[in-house]
């Protein structure tokens, strides 16, 4: 596996693979790589001639209140699971290289960026959706693989890409999970024992609500469950929200919908989803 850090030589491999008429997937991440990312690795395998990873853990999408130096860095640890996990290329740009000196360019967004998320980090999907971008213009791809645990932050990527005409295919990857139920995640090492155990009330409680829905049930009732049942666990709920699977709009139920939820263990700030059917009438 190539590990590159220099753009000229990122573009010199990347254009090799294009003129060997190969083709190339990428999988961007912010690094503390676990199963979950080595599942982006293994789809973008099948998708794809030759596998980029990208490692940058973004400041333009921490926020206030937010430390970027809390973010665990794990360089050559990440490194030996992507080549295992049979990586080509490894791109892995100093901050100097992604927004040079006088930078002074963001995409900014509306509609899907809007809510859950947005509400509780403020700019932190402008911040998203212009590291995508510039890792979109230095590796072009013909396809990239982000989780569906950040649900909304692939349905910003899929709108940015289909708003600007980019000629990328984003393929969403299931959310990994552990044994338990809970949603595997970088910010899973800042748990606690004990809140380690309690967190599986997080996807139980979704699934909980999911099914009730799907049968029938009123969806405010349902959804006020969830929140309950989460607190009495011993989380901070941020949002339990039901959306539309696309837009991440006011949901029909005759549409596939999402159930979306963000709530804080122990100051830990988790994220899951899952997926709720369309509801039919007869």
């Amino acid at each position: 596996m190539q590990t590159i850090r220099d753009l000229p030589a990122l573009r010199d491999a990347t254009a090799a693979f294009r003129t060997a008429g190969e083709r190339v997937a990428l999988v961007p991440t912010m690094g503390a790589l676990h199963e979950g990312h080595l599942a982006l690795v293994e789809a973008a395998r099948r998708a794809a001639d030759r596998v980029v990873v990208s490692i940058f853990v973004n400041p333009m999408q921490f926020g206030a209140g937010e430390d970027l130096s809390r973010y665990p860095r794990r360089e050559q640890a990440d490194a030996r699971m992507l080549a295992d996990a049979k990586a080509d290329l490894l791109w892995l740009p100093p901050v100097e290289v992604m927004y040079p000196a006088g930078f002074a360019t963001r995409v900014t967004m509306t509609g899907v960026s809007e809510g859950l998320e947005a509400d509780q980090r403020p700019g932190h999907f402008d911040g998203v959706a212009t590291v995508v971008a510039k890792l979109f213009n230095q590796v072009r791809p013909d396809v990239a693989l982000f989780g569906e645990k950040d649900y909304q932050q692939l349905a910003v990527i899929r709108r940015m890409v289909t708003d600007l005409d980019l000629p990328i295919d984003i393929i969403g990857v299931p959310t990994q999970r552990e044994d338990d139920g809970l949603a595997r995640s970088s910010r899973n090492i800042y748990l606690a024992e004990d809140h380690r155990a309690q967190a599986v009330a997080l996807p139980r409680a979704l699934g909980v609500a999911a099914r009730t829905i799907e049968r029938g049930g009123e969806v405010a009732a349902a959804l006020a469950q969830a929140r309950d049942t989460l607190t009495q666990a011993g989380f901070e709920v941020d949002y339990v929200e039901l959306v539309d699977a696309v837009t991440l709009g006011a949901f029909d139920a005759a549409r596939p919908m999402r159930l979306l939820a963000a709530a804080r263990m122990g100051g830990t700030r988790l994220l899951d989803n899952v997926a709720v059917a369309p509801i039919t009438s007869g």
